[in-house]
């Protein structure tokens, strides 16, 4: 099964998608003239606007579990396979996936909130959505749809339980089918309570266990921070082959890098959107913007303090590329020894600070992380189901749904952390094969909501949404702008 995996992702991993995803995000940059630089300061303003309803959630709801989506094991665990196999040189491509993947995240968001639809009294959107309504493409949705379920049900969550288990493990000496079980039962306990608990839960866990975790690596970077402009150095360095020791991994640099960081902060994956359509706004730009502004959260903050305390601290190995994927035994650089790459070289870059402690906390943060990651993954997944099978009265797709997932949160925490990784890599990278190629074809709404939303701005109003003043039909939004109206 190893084999078969690894040889679709050489397949569905080519150069290609990762020009495609910098590609992209370089094209929307220069499209929206750089939003992710102009409205900085919007994209803060607007995390605490709009308030949920019985059918929506709020904006900074939708923040917190589209951040629940984003920062998972990549930030820990994910970080250090990055630097172990693309160097320190990855870091730097991981950055350059945020910059131009938050306009990304900007055009997918808003594509989603102007094509949202009502389904049994809850907003719901994203790819298959604005796929079918934008494109009218319908097969097209459909096949996004089932590569979704497909990612977000069964291919993902195995590595979030994976990298769980492994820092329990590490930590605690526990075994990992124990984890695994654990993690299975909180699963079920939270997702049978529906969207509306999935988000009063992620908005009090995750600002929490993002802000703690950053907090234990500022320390740690503060205590070598005479060692943090030559660990800068070296990543710009080994980015552009420009370190001797690290030149045998440039390729791998931006590939794992791009890889890495298109799993961590999702720009561009299309999983974001569907949590973003549910967001009570009264413009879709403005959720656009929040969603740009959480790829900043997810990779320049927590991603960069993962590998800063890594790099700084010298816990980490780098693998050389003449010895392929199972070479482990053969380093470029070894930094220590006997510890696989993943959550441990966090584990350890955490105990040379806090002995005895910097594993327990890693592998609590992860815990949070990852199970906050997975929640979010049910959420999406659930929300393709519905698109399915929304013409049917019966909820029996949703509650499969359930059970297949609570059973791969087990048989990954059990399993091999490479076949984990490998095949959530797999579900990422079809994910962003459909979604990016729909995001390029329809793109003209969401810039023309851009120019509505800051025209609006210039003329000193709190903008207000009339999708037929950018040429869309769409009932909830008609629903919406004619309260406006009113009112």
């Amino acid at each position: 099964m190893g084999e078969i995996v690894a040889s679709l992702n050489e397949i569905v991993w080519s150069n290609a998608l990762i020009a495609l995803c910098l590609g992209s995000g370089l094209y929307f940059s220069l499209r929206t003239r750089f939003l992710q630089v102009r409205h900085f300061k919007e994209m803060f303003r607007l995390l605490f606007d709009g308030e949920s309803s019985d059918s929506g959630v709020s904006s900074f709801q939708a923040l917190s579990m589209s951040l629940a989506g984003r920062v998972g094991t990549g930030n820990i665990a994910g970080v250090a396979t990055a630097i172990a196999f693309g160097g320190p040189g990855a870091m730097f491509w991981m950055w350059m996936v945020a910059f131009l993947g938050a306009s990304t995240a900007f055009v997918e968001a808003t594509l989603a909130q102007i094509y949202k639809e009502k389904d049994k009294g809850l907003l719901r959107g994203g790819p298959s959505f604005y796929i079918e309504s934008g494109l009218g493409v319908k097969w097209f949705a459909t096949a996004f749809a089932i590569v979704a379920v497909l990612a977000m049900g069964v291919l993902l969550p195995g590595v979030q339980a994976n990298s769980v288990a492994e820092g329990f493990h590490t930590a605690f000496n526990l075994n990992t089918w124990i984890t695994g079980g654990a993690l299975a039962v909180i699963f079920a306990a939270i997702v049978f309570g529906g969207v509306k608990r999935i988000a009063k839960f992620t908005e009090l866990i995750v600002p929490f266990m993002a802000a703690g975790y950053i907090l234990g690596s500022i320390i740690i970077v503060a205590l070598d921070f005479d060692k943090l402009p030559e660990i800068i150095s070296l990543i710009f360095k080994s980015a552009f082959n420009q370190e001797a020791g690290f030149g045998a991994v440039f390729g791998l640099a931006i590939q794992w890098g791009v890889k890495r960081g298109i799993y961590s902060n999702e720009a561009g994956q299309g999983s974001a959107p569907h949590i973003a359509a549910a967001a009570n706004v009264s413009h879709p730009t403005k959720q656009g913007l929040v969603q740009a502004f959480s790829v900043y959260i997810d990779t320049l903050l927590v991603c960069s303090a993962t590998g800063f305390m890594i790099l700084i601290t010298g816990t980490y190995n780098v693998q050389n590329p003449a010895f392929g994927a199972a070479g482990a035994s053969e380093f470029l650089y070894s930094g220590l020894s006997g510890v696989s790459p993943g959550a441990g070289y966090t584990q350890s870059a955490m105990d040379t600070v806090f002995p005895g402690f910097g594993s327990y906390f890693v592998a609590i943060a992860l815990f949070f992380f990852a199970f906050t990651t997975i929640i979010a993954y049910y959420y999406i997944a659930e929300t393709n189901v519905s698109y399915l099978t929304r013409k049917l009265k019966s909820n029996v797709a949703n509650q499969i749904l359930r059970v297949v997932m609570v059973v791969i949160i087990i048989y990954g925490s059990v399993n091999t952390a490479k076949l984990a990784w490998d095949i959530g890599d797999l579900g990422v990278g079809l994910m962003a094969w459909f979604n990016i190629i729909a995001i390029l074809i329809l793109q003209k709404p969401a810039l023309a909501a851009l120019k509505d939303y800051e025209r609006q701005q210039k003329e000193g109003k709190d903008p207000k949404f009339n999708p037929k003043d950018i040429g869309v039909n769409n009932p909830v939004w008609d629903e919406v702008s004619n309260e406006s109206i009113k009112n």
